[in-house]
């Protein structure tokens, strides 16, 4: 059976919006261990064809980390090709579970490949490292 079902996830300063498609499911739940932790267990027993976030930096990327580890397909997204679909929708007005929604459309719409593995715990940890550093000696 091909997957067919795709999510779309939005980050915000507080919260995670979750849109699944088809079928339009839309929770939200906390930005934080166990907000991440909670939908896994009902989004693995789905037949997903891929999970999308928007690839914003070190704002997404210990979410898809969170997503990966269990085995779940990730995609990152670039923003500013969304929000070009998303005027190409009409949909001009941003919130958070409008933004879910749009995200979970493009991934079904355009069906982008998993560009490359999660780097593992202590590549990200030592690029965070590199990355402090160039902030201090900056």
């Amino acid at each position: 059976m091909d997957a067919t079902v795709v999510v779309g996830i939005d980050v915000s300063k507080d919260r995670l919006d979750v849109h699944v498609r088809p079928g339009v499911s839309v929770f939200w739940v906390t930005r934080d261990g166990d907000g991440i932790a909670s939908p896994i267990g009902q989004l693995i027993r789905l037949n997903l064809k891929a999970v999308a976030v928007e690839a914003i930096g070190g704002a997404t990327e210990w979410l898809a980390a969170g997503l990966a580890g269990p085995g779940l397909p990730v995609v990152g997204l670039n923003p500013a090709q969304v929000r070009s679909f998303a005027n190409a929708l009409g949909k001009r007005t941003k919130t958070d579970p409008i933004d879910a929604a749009v995200i979970a459309h493009f991934l079904e719409a355009t069906a982008p490949p998993v560009i490359r593995p999660l780097r593992d715990k202590e590549t990200r940890l030592l690029a965070d490292l590199v990355a402090r550093r160039r902030q201090i000696v900056a």
